[in-house]
Formats: structure tokens, sequence, C-alpha cells
């Protein structure tokens, strides 16, 4: 089934309401997300290799909410789905925020 899910549907972030994008990042488990896709390489990470403490359908739904706060892009390379900080994408329509976003917290 894998097979015939739907591409995923993205935001270019200059469409994105800044208030969203605090809204995606304001949450533990998406900050996390997007802090480890900020330290792969674009593409190399497979969506279940994220080291985060929820299931599938929750990480599912985060995802979501990063690709629709024009965070993360994701494509699919036959039944694996990968994803991308969209850096340059968001540094042109939020300048700074990726300094803020990828610094670590502790």
């Amino acid at each position: 089934m894998a097979g015939h899910r739907p591409a995923p549907q993205h935001r270019d972030p200059s469409d994105v309401p800044v208030e969203a994008v605090f809204a995606a990042l304001a949450d533990p488990v998406r900050l996390e997300i997007v802090r480890q896709l900020w330290a792969s390489e674009d593409w190399s990470r497979v969506c279940g290799s994220f080291d985060v403490p929820v299931g599938k359908a929750g990480l599912s739904h985060h995802f979501a909410v990063l690709r629709d706060a024009g965070l993360i892009e994701q494509r699919d390379e036959g039944a694996r789905r990968v994803n991308r900080v969209r850096r340059a994408e968001v540094d042109a329509a939020f300048p700074g925020l990726w300094q803020l976003v990828s610094r670590d917290a502790r």
C-alpha cells in the first residue's frame, strides 16, 4: 500500500504566516525533528529514522505540520519517504530563523 500513497503536499515558506512557523516549532517533537534534519544531509533521512518519543501515526502528523509550515520537504523514493529541511527557502522568507532553530537548546 505504501506505493499507492499520495505524494506529500508542500507550501512555499513565503506563503506561510510567521505565526504558523512559530506554532510548528513550538512543539518539542517537531523542533527535535527539524534539528535532526538540520544535522543531516538532504534526503538522507527516512521517516522512521528519527529518535523521537511518538509512534508512526504521531510522527506522520508532525511531518504534516512541518510541511504545512513550509519548513521541510518530503519525497518518495520507492517505498521510502525521505526528508530535507528547506534551508534556503525558509531563510529567504524568515531570515535568521535557522540560526535560532539549529542551535542546541541545552
